[in-house]
């Protein structure tokens, strides 16, 4: 079978442009087996419609005098401000995936439909994101997302075009707030040769997870750079064995930033219920083209190691941001992507301010093996310093910090406790209910102010057909 040379392909798409990267890899699969789109059992016959219904419960309070100033909160004096947020909201989100068309080409369409509802909240307490605000900066009492995508099947690769919830290291969705964050573009997925998936997009417009509108700008999750007019992807995953994988990503946004991945996951196991495991991660950002961003020249590595024995895994990472300008990655219209691929991005806080360099500790526990499936719990603690952008030439990022150039101790920790149970039988399975503590304290400032915040989620999935 037909070798790919990942990297090679990498450094082929960034000298020839990104856009022509999906052509490249249609061009890769058009010669395999056309067998899996050849046994399609149907539009209709293979289509499937599923439910998501998530409660959401969303409470941060601003420690040490910081102020909530969103909302109808940021038209009162500083001192009349709420310090706290809080929202409660219902999402629930239906999906539709018809399955192919018969033929050696096969076409499909997967749409969606969402809807959001504020069950409590207001002016002074909005900010969470968990629904829009007005004009009047009060929450919105509903909201909604209705969308789609055409799609084409050969073979075992699939184009689709329309608006999607992507989910690559690169440019991935929020799937952290009422309801998903969503972009419209193409996206190909190929899975031609055994063990690898090679994934190539190209998108322009977004919707952030409390917009209604698919049009939005593509931004970053600093919020600072100037909105891109389009970001393209391309990059894969190969997994040699059940211990060992790879995965190797870039995007470019477009006239800012070009921005490379790449990731190592090894499984050691030890006993029969005793393992050690590395995760090592690595983004590499650089301003290209016009350079609308400003001047960016970041590397951002993370390394974790956890061994785990029985019911237990103990957890210990380091991550380091070399470079004046913080580590930023593709948002929607100035929210959190979502999936930041590092190792000490922790549940607000992901430590990746300029020169950073910071500390995790970490411990799961599965209580399966004590008679309660479904039931577990994570606690960690980050701990970050070295903050220091003073020698930075980017005119936006120079404006997020206060950092002082002679201070010896810019630092920042997070700590997180996490339990969750999922319901394994009966007419509630699947029923998911997850209680989220975090705590944030920094001595320098930071995009983030101090505090305590609680989070409790509830998910109920349901297959209709």
């Amino acid at each position: 079978m037909q070798k790919i040379n990942v990297p090679q392909a990498l450094r082929a798409c960034r000298a020839t442009g990104w856009q022509v990267c999906g052509l490249l890899l249609g061009v890769c699969a058009s010669g395999v087996s056309m067998a899996s789109q050849a046994d399609s059992a149907g539009f209709i016959e293979d289509s499937h419609l599923d439910l998501l219904n998530r409660n959401f419960y969303f409470y941060r309070d601003m420690r040490n005098g910081a102020r909530n100033n969103l909302g109808a909160n940021s038209r009162k004096p500083v001192s009349e401000r709420n310090g706290y947020r809080s929202e409660w909201a219902q999402g629930l989100m239906s999906y539709y995936r018809s399955g192919f068309t018969q033929g050696t080409v096969g076409f499909g369409l997967d749409a969606f439909a969402m809807v959001g509802v504020k069950l409590d909240g207001g002016g002074g307490t909005t900010g969470t994101s968990l629904v829009p605000w007005g004009a009047d900066g009060h929450p919105e009492r509903e909201f909604s997302k209705l969308g789609g995508a055409l799609k084409m099947q050969i073979s075992k690769t699939v184009l689709k075009y329309g608006e999607q919830v992507p989910n690559v290291p690169v440019f991935s969705s929020n799937q952290f707030r009422l309801l998903p964050s969503t972009a419209t573009g193409f996206s190909l997925v190929s899975n031609e040769f055994d063990k690898l998936t090679l994934q190539a997009g190209h998108f322009t417009a977004a919707s952030s997870t409390d917009s209604s509108h698919n049009d939005g700008e593509i931004t970053t999750d600093y919020t600072v750079l100037p909105p891109a007019r389009a970001v393209d992807y391309v990059g894969g995953s190969y997994k040699v064995n059940e211990q060992l994988s790879f995965m190797l990503y870039g995007d470019q946004l477009k006239d800012i930033w070009r921005q490379y991945y790449a990731n190592a996951t090894y499984v050691m196991p030890l006993t029969s219920n005793t393992a050690l495991s590395f995760a090592f991660n690595v983004f590499d950002t650089h301003d290209y083209g016009k350079a609308r961003g400003g001047e960016i020249d970041n590397t951002s590595w993370s390394f974790l190691t956890g061994y785990s024995f029985g019911a237990h895994k103990i957890s210990v990472g380091y991550q380091k941001i070399d470079g004046d300008e913080p580590f930023d990655w593709v948002a929607y219209e100035g929210t959190q992507s979502g999936a930041v691929y590092l190792t000490n991005a922790g549940a607000v806080v992901p430590f990746s301010e300029p020169n950073e360099q910071s500390w995790q500790l970490r411990y799961d526990l599965n209580m399966a093996a004590y008679g309660v499936p479904g039931l577990t719990f994570m606690a960690r603690y980050i701990r970050g310093d070295g903050m220091d952008n003073s020698n930075s030439n980017n005119p936006f990022y120079r404006r997020i910090g206060n950092y002082d150039p002679d201070a010896k101790d810019n630092k920042e920790w997070e700590r997180n406790i996490d339990v969750g149970y999922v319901v394994q039988s009966g007419k509630a399975k699947d029923l998911s209910i997850r209680v989220r503590q975090s705590t944030h304290r920094a001595s320098t400032g930071t995009r983030w102010p101090d505090h305590d915040e609680v989070r409790v989620i509830i998910e109920y999935p349901m297959s209709i057909f």
